[in-house]
């Protein structure tokens, strides 16, 4: 009955949807993309939002066009064009968090990466650090009262839509409309240009493996009645939720939303009901997920999508009781140094919102900052290591870490010394792996263990 009401109300939308359609003044993606010129700065929507239609469009205005910069957070989609070698005199790629369409060319050069904070991202574009001259944005149609909804990814595109000169907006009917900071009225767009697609989906939940599930039930332990959930991205986040459904009273503060928080919401194990802060409400920044997510989402009052730079405050995140914030890494030394970005010099994504949830935990009252990582790459490699790579990136600092947990248990580094936390992680790392640990730590530390 429930599937049915959903898709009841999703026909409903389309048949509106195409009512607006003759309302507003579209134009052809070229007539859109003509306001852009060399030498300009612009924003590219992110995540699910990635307006992928008006980026393949955008290399046909390559040949009058040159340095033309182009500012992102995570990008979705397959084979974008324009992030290409054979562009790289019209476009400038300067990627604030990496993702898989311009990962080769950061590594390859031809593309730059600005380490920052999500939560900063947009005092870069308020403050004129990175000023913009256009911003495209994947947005809802116009509503009856002429509001376009920025869908999937508040995140920093509202500062961006505020901040920017000139506005294009991709309106997709596919695109849910969200409660919060999203609103965009029409008159706001320079250019409008209709395009019916359907966003990207990545589905976590069919990539969890056994290590996950088995982490996920370390975590679930710690995670006590009440508490307010972050979640990273990945497996292991939707593992934890996977574990929780005899939980109570839990609220959710998170910059990602995925579809792990889907069935605890109408099971009513997510009511958000004990939180000091936007108590009753998900809150949220954007969504990741599959088609089953995005319809959770459309129009859904029970959840909020706020500007990246409150909800990933520290001190906003803190306001709340028994914050566990929950995320993963690439490699963890046995000081507790966490690289979350990078493999070496390989830039793999990005700083992302990782320490601003792990210090919001830890001044939260009861609250609870967690590192989860299973012990070993795909490729049999210790993720805990006795020094990170070179060139390797410190995401969350030694001083910041506190709870570790791998599938071989559960450790809390905050107030160990430096011997008394190559013990702990020594302990989750893979058996295979140990006496190699123990080794090392004896060369650096000159201790047995």
């Amino acid at each position: 009955m429930v599937e049915k009401a959903v898709r009841d109300v999703l026909s409903l939308r389309n048949f509106f949807n195409l009512c607006f359609m003759s309302t507003y003044p579209y134009v052809s993606a070229a007539e859109a993309l003509s306001l852009i010129q060399s030498e300009h700065r612009v924003f590219i929507h992110g995540s699910a939002c990635t307006p992928t239609y008006l980026l393949n469009e955008l290399v046909h205005e390559a040949p009058r066009l040159r340095n033309v910069e182009l500012v992102s957070i995570t990008q979705q989609g397959k084979s974008i064009a324009i992030y290409q070698p054979e562009y790289r005199a019209s476009f400038q790629v300067n990627s604030l968090f990496v993702s898989e369409p311009v990962r080769q060319a950061v590594k390859e050069g031809y593309a730059d990466f600005v380490p920052v904070f999500l939560s900063d991202i947009p005092d870069l574009f308020n403050n004129d650090i990175l000023p913009l001259d256009v911003a495209i944005v994947q947005v809802s149609p116009p509503d009856r009262h002429g509001y376009c909804s920025l869908g999937t990814s508040i995140d920093v595109a509202r500062s961006a839509v505020n901040k920017a000169k000139k506005v294009i907006g991709l309106v997709n009917p596919q695109m849910p409309r969200t409660h919060g900071d999203g609103l965009v009225h029409h008159s706001y767009f320079d250019k409008m240009v209709f395009h019916d697609a359907p966003l990207p989906e990545v589905n976590y939940a069919e990539k969890v493996t056994d290590i996950d599930r088995k982490i996920g039930q370390y975590v679930a332990a710690l995670i006590e009645d009440k508490s307010t959930l972050q979640m990273g991205i990945g497996t292991i986040p939707d593992a934890v939720l996977g574990n929780l459904h005899n939980h109570k009273h839990l609220g959710v503060h998170t910059e990602m939303l995925s579809d792990g928080v889907i069935d605890l919401f109408l099971a009513d194990v997510i009511d958000n009901r004990c939180k000091n802060l936007h108590p009753n409400r998900i809150v949220t920044s954007f969504a990741l997920g599959t088609k089953r997510l995005y319809d959770f989402v459309h129009d859904n009052p029970g959840l909020t999508f706020l500007d990246i730079d409150y909800v990933n405050n520290p001190s906003i995140i803190a306001k709340n009781d028994n914050v566990v914030a929950i995320n993963s890494c690439l490699e963890i030394d046995l000081t507790g140094q966490v690289c979350a970005d990078s493999i070496g010099t390989y830039q793999y994504s990005g700083i992302g919102g990782q320490m601003d949830f792990m210090r919001g935990a830890a001044l939260s009252k009861g609250g609870k900052p967690i590192i989860a990582v299973n012990s070993r790459t795909n490729k049999g490699i210790s993720r805990i290591v006795s020094a990170l790579k070179p060139g390797a990136g410190v995401v969350t600092t030694r001083g910041h870490v506190q709870y570790v947990v791998t599938e071989y248990g559960v450790t809390n580094l905050f107030g160990k010394n430096l011997r008394q936390r190559a013990r702990a992680l020594i302990d989750l790392a893979h058996p295979d792996d140990r006496a190699m640990l123990h080794q090392e730590a004896y060369d650096r530390f000159k201790i047995f263990l």
